[in-house]
C-alpha cells in the first residue's frame, strides 16, 4: 500500500494588464524532516551531476 503525500497550498491571485487577473497555486508537500533531507540531497546530486558536466569547459560571459 502506497503512502499518499499530503500538501499544504497556497494560492495568490495578482493583477495585471487592463483588469485582467492570474492566480497562481503552489503546492508544497507535507515531509517528515529526515524524508526532506533525503530529498534534498537527491536534487543536489542530481544537480551536481549535470553542472559537473561543463567544469573544465570554456566559460563564455556576456555583457549586455
Amino acid at each position: 500500500m502506497q503512502n499518499e503525500t499530503q500538501y499544504t497550498s497556497e494560492i495568490k491571485t495578482v493583477p495585471y494588464g487592463d483588469g485582467k487577473t492570474i492566480t497562481i497555486k503552489n503546492n508544497t508537500p507535507v515531509l517528515t524532516p529526515k524524508e526532506r533531507e533525503r530529498r534534498k540531497k537527491e536534487i543536489e546530486q542530481r544537480l551536481y551531476s549535470v553542472f559537473s558536466k561543463y567544469r573544465g569547459g570554456q566559460i563564455k560571459i556576456v555583457n549586455s
